[in-house]
This record gives C-alpha cells, structure tokens and sequence, in this order.
C-alpha cells in the first residue's frame, strides 16, 4: 500500500498541468497514465487558443476561456523556464471566413454583440480579408477578424508541462487504473492493476475515458469520445500568418511550414480509425480556404478524441464523492483552458476558494441542450 496526497488519474494536458501546480503548493503527485503522457486528444488537437471564433455568446464560459486565454503568454514562460521547451505561442490572431452572404450576415452579428463586451473583432470584406491572407481564396466574401485569438504548438506544449511537472518532484506511474476506491463513501485512493493507492485526493483528467473509470460518479453519456480526424501539409514557406477558418473547419500554420487541417467530429465510439470520408472533407475545406494548398504534399493523418459533453463545457471542480475531483469533458477548448484548469482545479483540491465560481462547470449542473 502506497499514499501520497494527490493521485490524478491522466497525464495529459490537463493531468500534467493540475500536477505542476499541486506540486508547486508543496502536495505529493502521483499521475497515472496508462501509454505515454499526452499522446490522446493532447496531442492529437491543432492549438488554437480561440474563445472569440469558437464562441456562441456570452456567458461564464466565454469568460473562463477568456480567462484562460490571458493567462497564455506568462503561461508559455514559465514552461520554457522549467522545461527548456519553446511551446511555439504565436498571437497570429485568427480569421473566420464566410463564402456567401448568410455566412457573412452571421460573423457581423458575432462580431457586433462581441464588440460590445468590449472584445476586439472586425468584419471585413473579401479585399480586406485577402489583404491580410493573400492566399486566401478569391470565393471568400467576407471573413471576421479575430486579433487576440491565438495558437500554439499542442505538442510541444504537452512535452514542456510533463517536463516541468516531473522537474518541480510529480511523480509518473502507468498502469491500468480499475477504479476509484471509496472508505465511508469517500474517495481514498485508487486500484492500479489490482495495487491499491492511496491518497487524500483523486483528480480524474483522463479525457474521453473518464466514464469508464469505475466508481468515479461520471455516467457513459455525460462525457463522450468525439472522434476528430486531422491533415498536415508541409510548405517550403508559411502560406499564411493567420489561422483560416470556415464552416467546414479550420487551417493552422506553424512556423516551419506545416499547416494543421481539421477536423471531423464523429461520435463513433473509441474507434480511432482514419477514413476516406473524413480526410475527403478535410482536404476539400483546406482547398477551398486555401487553393494553393493544392500542390502541398501531404506528411500525416491521425485522430483523436475529444471528450465530449452535451452542453459542450467541462465538468471541473468537486466530483460526486468527497475527496474525488474532476478535471474532464473540456471538448474542443482542451488546450486554451489548460492553465486555467490547473490553477482552479488545483485551488478547489488544496481547499482554497478557486478564482473563479465554478457553479456552471459542477458535474451536477442542471442539464442543458447541446448546442451546435
């Protein structure tokens, strides 16, 4: 029988991240992960930072996005200061194209009601689109400009956070974990290939598999595997500065000229498999954001899941048992909340009032319908 503080079940982003900031307030860290830490939905995303164009309207969830986007700069500091890995933060700000009128009608209406809060957003015509994105296809009508929505390189980003989390003394185990074990109805530990582990407290971050974690409280429905299937293209040169975005899906140029196209989202289950339909929709979105494109070669396909909820925000704070913790159904904001969820979910485990009210993201919030 082992004990330490805080075992955290998932060392993905947002395992590795509750774990750096734990460790930091002086608790023992346990993380499991049952393959390589970060190698499910942490790496398999684009990076976008992008509360402002994955926005539907205000609310709390727009403002801990926000949040979370703030944190950013000093975020991707501190990892390259603990881990020596550039995370590659780029405020490139981001464009959301329309190519017909009802589409661009729908950006003015986003971009007026963000205005309003204050937010910076600007609609623009085809020439003023293509003025900043020369490449940008001449069908493009129109697109809204993002200024402070921003990417980063998702896979460097989860090597630096479990770099820094094991150099600041987390401690990373693997292993199939059979459960949550409960004394007196509290969560005491868990059961790792059949060893019992104790703790005062278990973080469950373990993504789109948190619902099979055995006496974690999380029903099969409540957090699901949204598949995303994804395609890189390398260019000699950077086609574009910005992150292209459409209806249909997304374009996000690295520096070294790759550029990241997605996604599907299928609910299929754990099946990872990529297919002819989706790389099929895939290709055709880049090509009709960026036509040049259509001479890039083409270096990797891959999917991933993205934890799924039905209102489309993450369950973070106390679980459904004392002394269990939740940190999971972030979908497709996983990367842009990592350091907000560290720090809340960290704060709610220390028993400290967390920074922000986390009412609207408790695993028992009232029921609300999906939202597209």
């Amino acid at each position: 029988m082992n004990a330490s503080d805080v075992i955290i079940v998932g060392g993905g982003i947002m395992g590795c991240g509750i774990a750096l900031r734990l460790r930091q307030a002086g608790a023992r860290v346990v993380v499991l992960e049952r393959s390589i830490p970060g190698a499910e939905a942490s790496s398999a995303a684009a990076g976008m930072l992008a509360p402002q164009m994955e926005s539907d309207g205000p609310g709390a969830f727009l403002e801990l996005c926000l949040r979370s986007r703030g944190m950013y700069p000093a975020f991707a500091a501190e990892l390259r200061e603990l881990s020596g890995v550039d995370v590659a933060y780029r405020p490139s700000g981001i464009l959301k194209v329309a190519f017909d009128e009802a589409g661009l009608h729908h950006l003015d209406a986003t971009v007026a009601w963000q205005k309003g809060l204050g937010l910076r957003a600007e609609l623009l015509d085809g020439a003023g689109a293509r003025a900043l994105e020369p490449r940008l296809s001449a069908k493009a009508v129109g697109a809204a400009h993002f200024p402070d929505d921003h990417q980063v390189d998702n896979r460097l980003l989860v090597r630096a956070l479990t770099m820094a989390a094991a150099r600041v003394g987390a401690e990373f185990r693997s292993g199939y974990v059979r459960g949550v074990v409960q004394e007196g109805g509290r969560a005491v530990g868990v059961d790792l290939d059949g060893e019992l582990l104790r703790a005062d407290a278990v973080v469950l971050a373990a993504g789109s598999w948190s619902a099979l974690v055995h006496g974690a409280g999380v029903e099969a429905r409540a957090v699901r595997p949204a598949r995303g299937q994804m395609v890189q293209f390398q260019t000699r040169l950077p086609l574009m500065d910005r992150v292209l975005v459409s209806e249909k899906g997304y374009l996000v140029p690295r520096a070294d000229g790759r550029v990241i196209a997605g996604s599907t989202m299928e609910l299929v289950g754990f099946d990872k498999q990529v297919t002819a339909a989706g790389l099929a929709r895939i290709l055709d979105m880049a090509l009709e954001l960026c036509p040049e494109l259509g001479a890039a070669p083409v270096t990797e396909t891959w999917a991933g899941f993205r934890p799924w909820t039905e209102d489309k925000r993450p369950y973070l704070g106390e679980g459904p048992l004392p002394g269990l913790f939740l940190a999971t159904g972030h979908f497709r904001n996983g990367i842009l909340l990592a350091p907000i969820t560290a720090r809340l979910v960290a704060q709610a485990v220390l028993g400290e009032k967390p920074a922000v009210d986390l009412a609207p993201f408790r695993y028992d919030r009232p029921s609300a319908p999906a939202r597209a």
